[in-house]
């Protein structure tokens, strides 16, 4: 799995004395992309767990990746996050920062920010005849679901629910992520699971910029004109999360394309998350809600129906309002590379990528099985991939660093 450091250098001191004194969104070769080189292990990840750095409204990690060498904080926070340049985007891509400026994801920005979401055709669509049980195997097309919006307030429909936002080459993009259980912070995580495309471009570029999390966005379902008279409290009512870790999968990262599928049957990251305003109780004591990822990648046979959530942002949605879709899945199979996904009929557009995938478990309660990665051009079916060792190597990783801490 890949994985994502810090390493504050000396001249990044030097730095802050000075201061003092993700059609799809991930990028393809037009955008600058290119091979990001060598990629860390998820399940060795190195540096320790950011305290934080206060420059008022700009607060660093305490440890930050050696790539960049010549940080500056008070240009990154004036702007500097935006030069995307080739060279210099790959070199730093290779490890993730995400400093915390506050404000920086104001209501209008999040209303602005476009759909990340990745595509197929049915040439992308591997007939699945040489498969046996659930692996390797297509089902027919699933008839199209329509999208239904979740009844407001999402506080108490969907806790878990939420938008991811993030800088990309293209711009401000959204995706949907779902709050996680943490294995080593029983009732206390700060863990968001999303796909991998909506933090990292693929195998032609490296992490995206400025991730945050808001659960519950748009908590009453305003419409657009509402929204533009809405306070940020209505807006993000359990205030706005940024990422200060985020892995995604080998496979992911070697293979994530921008159209055809590739990379998909491993499509999944999972965030850290610490509020914009420091303090307070963890995020899932905030939002009261946090969902069992089910690693176990069950057979479709035993799954009965999948409920989707997510934020669809393409036409004819406009990205304000959640949606669901409830249907049985079946089996998707993009090529011999590409491991068996799930698939279910779904009208909802981009914006929903990352959204989660949730099924009943053995207990009664509902667990993530999956989360959005693909669809089609005319927005008729969504896939997932089936969350097995790999998923869980970054949930684990992730959840490691952070062990007995916030």
């Amino acid at each position: 799995m890949s994985s994502v450091s810090r390493r504050r250098s000396a001249l990044a001191a030097a730095a802050l004395a000075a201061a003092l004194a993700v059609t799809t969104a991930a990028c393809g070769p037009e955008d600058g992309g290119g091979d990001t080189g060598a990629r860390p292990s998820a399940s060795a990840p190195t540096g320790s767990a950011p305290g934080g750095i206060d420059l008022g409204d700009i607060r660093l990690p305490d440890e930050l990746p050696a790539a960049l060498k010549d940080f500056d904080p008070e240009k990154w926070k004036n702007g500097e996050w935006r030069n995307w340049d080739r060279d210099r985007w790959l070199r730093e891509a290779k490890d993730f920062v995400n400093p915390v400026i506050e404000g920086l994801w104001d209501p209008g920005r999040m209303k602005d920010a476009e759909e990340n979401d990745r595509r197929v055709d049915d040439g992308a669509v591997d007939d699945g005849s040489g498969g046996a049980g659930d692996e390797g195997v297509t089902d027919p097309e699933p008839r199209p679901r329509r999208a239904q919006p979740v009844e407001a307030p999402y506080r108490e429909s969907a806790p878990a629910v939420g938008k991811v936002f993030m800088d990309t080459p293209k711009g401000a993009m959204v995706c949907s992520g779902t709050v996680v259980k943490d294995p080593n912070n029983p009732g206390r995580s700060n863990l968001v699971a999303t796909a991998g495309h909506c933090v990292h471009a693929g195998k032609n570029g490296g992490w995206f910029r400025n991730i945050v999390f808001v659960p519950s966005y748009n908590d009453a379902a305003l419409g657009a004109a509402e929204l533009e008279r809405a306070s940020r409290e209505e807006v993000a009512p359990h205030g706005v999360y940024w990422a200060t870790w985020t892995q995604t999968t080998d496979h992911w990262i070697a293979n994530g394309a921008e159209t055809g599928g590739a990379g998909a049957s491993q499509d999944f990251a999972v965030l850290h998350v610490e509020p914009e305003e420091e303090g307070g109780a963890s995020l899932e004591e905030t939002v009261g809600a946090a969902v069992e990822v089910d690693f176990g990648t069950p057979a479709v046979s035993s799954l009965p129906s999948v409920t989707a959530h997510g934020y669809p942002a393409a036409p004819p949605f406009d990205g304000l309002t959640m949606h669901t879709c409830t249907d049985r899945p079946g089996r998707l199979t993009l090529g011999p590379s590409e491991s068996t996904m799930y698939r279910i009929g779904c009208t909802m557009t981009g914006g929903s990528s990352g959204g989660g995938w949730f099924a009943q478990g053995p207990s009664g309660g509902s667990v993530l099985v999956s989360v959005t990665s693909i669809g089609t051009l005319d927005h008729t079916w969504l896939a997932g991939p089936r969350l097995g060792d790999e998923a869980e190597d970054v949930l684990k990783a992730v959840s490691g660093k952070y062990a007995g801490g916030r």
